[in-house]
Parts: C-alpha cells; sequence; structure tokens
C-alpha cells in the first residue's frame, strides 16, 4: 500500500513539474514577438557590403545603422 502511495506522489509531482514546463515553453514562444535579431544583423551585414563596395553613402549607413541598432536594443554612437 505504501508503494502505491509513493508511486502516485511520483506521478503528481511528475505531472506538475510538465505543467511548468509547458507554461514555460508557452511564456518564450509567446515573447517571440521582438525583433528579429538574425535578420537584422544579415541586413547589416549586408548594408556594410554595400558600403565597403562603395555603393550607398556613409549617411546612408550612419542612418541604417542608428535604425537596425536601434530595433536591436543596441545604442550606437
Amino acid at each position: 500500500m505504501a508503494k502505491r502511495a509513493r508511486e502516485q506522489a511520483r506521478q503528481v509531482k511528475q505531472e506538475a513539474k510538465n505543467r511548468r514546463r509547458e507554461l514555460l515553453q508557452q511564456d518564450a514562444d509567446s515573447k517571440g514577438d521582438g525583433p528579429d535579431e538574425a535578420a537584422l544583423m544579415d541586413e547589416f551585414r549586408k548594408l556594410s557590403e554595400k558600403h565597403a563596395a562603395g555603393l550607398i553613402s556613409d549617411n546612408v549607413l550612419l542612418e541604417e545603422k542608428r535604425r537596425i541598432f536601434s530595433e536591436l536594443g543596441i545604442e550606437s554612437d
């Protein structure tokens, strides 16, 4: 009888743990509404390549850099 009670207690704990994990995963998924860092960094890389090739001016580079960094939450000088 004690063995059955221990097993039930273990199952209840495991179910509670699984529920907490699911809730944490749902919270993490819902917070995915922020900026797509990989896409913004890729955009910045392409922008830098264009600047190095002389296709865009310094002013355009600085304006776009500020915009991208602002979206990422990074301050630029």
